[in-house]
């Protein structure tokens, strides 16, 4: 009887020792850990780190630490989103670059640590970029059976080094922004990658989002993938543009530098007549009808609509305002947009952390804009 107790007790610690040490080093949950499901509320995008730039080696590498995770908890965030590109993740030739991969698994086990859930969303591929259109550039991903082929083939890749990761802590998005020149071929796309990974992963939740751009106005085209309520219906919010992207050099209404106005009708027809003639016809849309919380609401509302009739969740994947917006114009549309969300119970993801909307300097290692980070974070520490 005593050596027969002595075995169940030393077994038993052994199993709390393995438990306490997480067994698998990548995956962040354990036997005992209860279920919760990926719901999110307040997040941001850690852009302009593993996408859309052209940092590599030690600069990289520090972008984004552990103080970053624990700050964004401390205010009150609750998920990031983490855009990565195809070419900081695979050479042309197919074969991985493992730093980024490195980067990315710290990431995630990072924000795992400070309470912080995490979508994956494969920003830029080398067969679609959402900007194309706009650089002389061109997609094959929509015709191309081949280039779709590989979006399926990057995604299992991704698989085998994040499957082990808790559905309840890591979301995959498989695609930003989609620009199918018809809806029924990013409705096809969605319903390909969609069986690829269920395959694989049937309690994943993977983020789908609208056609053009992740837009409200094409929702209602969105053929959401039937009975799989581990699906987060996304989409991707700026309006009025003159407002979030005044002054911004990439945009048409750069040429703009009169007067807007938040709420209410954003430029006056006296402004609007002083502006330069070769702007005028990318603004004259914003001299005819008031900007406000309403506004705001009617434009979303097909997308909460779609939300409700699947009971899924909705989120806005990305929203915010340029850095050198007026900051009291900037803090009213942050406010309306902030009650629509609540009022609707819509997620929302702002664009960005550090970055050209962000709040967060990561150069100086200070707040860009405090009362814009505690506004969003919703307590203050």
């Amino acid at each position: 009887m005593k050596r027969k107790s002595f075995l169940v007790c030393a077994l038993l610690a052994f199993c709390c020792i393995f438990s306490a040490c997480g067994g698998n080093s990548t995956n962040t949950s354990n036997a005992t850990e209860k279920k919760e499901g990926f719901k999110i509320k307040r997040g941001t995008n850690l852009s302009h780190w593993l996408s859309q730039s052209e940092e590599r080696g030690e600069k990289r590498r520090l972008h984004i630490q552990e103080d970053d995770f624990v700050r964004l908890d401390s205010l009150g965030f609750d998920h990031v989103r983490i855009p990565i590109d195809e070419e900081q993740f695979w050479d042309e030739q197919g074969n991985k670059l493992p730093e980024a991969w490195g980067l990315l698994k710290n990431a995630l086990n990072l924000a795992r640590k400070h309470n912080i859930r995490a979508i994956v969303d494969l920003h830029i591929i080398r067969a679609h970029y959402f900007n194309a259109s706009n650089e002389g550039g061109s997609n094959t991903l929509f015709t191309d059976e081949k280039a779709q082929e590989g979006l399926i083939n990057l995604w299992s890749q991704l698989q085998d080094s994040l499957i082990n990761y808790s559905t309840d802590w890591v979301a995959y998005e498989f695609m930003n922004e989609p620009t199918a020149k018809e809806h029924e071929q990013w409705n096809n796309l969605v319903a390909k990658v969609h069986k690829a990974l269920r395959a694989r992963e049937p309690e994943r939740t993977l983020v789908i989002g609208s056609n053009l751009w992740q837009g409200v106005g094409t929702f209602k085209f969105l053929k959401v993938p039937e009975n799989d309520k581990n699906i987060i219906l996304s989409f991707h919010y700026y309006n009025p543009m003159i407002v979030t992207h005044y002054g911004a050099w990439w945009t048409d209404i750069k040429g703009y530098t009169g007067k807007v106005t938040y709420p209410g009708i954003p430029i006056s027809q006296e402004d609007y007549a002083a502006a330069p003639d070769s702007v005028k016809p990318f603004i004259e849309q914003y001299t005819k009808e008031e900007w406000n919380r309403d506004r705001i609401y009617n434009e979303m509302k097909d997308a909460i609509d779609v939300a409700a009739k699947y009971g899924l969740q909705l989120c806005c994947g990305e929203w915010g305002v340029y850095c050198p917006v007026d900051r009291n114009l900037a803090y009213a549309w942050t406010k309306d947009m902030l009650k629509v969300f609540d009022e609707f119970n819509v997620a929302w993801t702002t664009w960005c952390y550090d970055a050209d909307f962000g709040f967060w300097d990561q150069e100086k290692h200070t707040f860009k804009d405090k009362p814009l980070a505690e506004m969003l974070g919703g307590k203050k520490k």
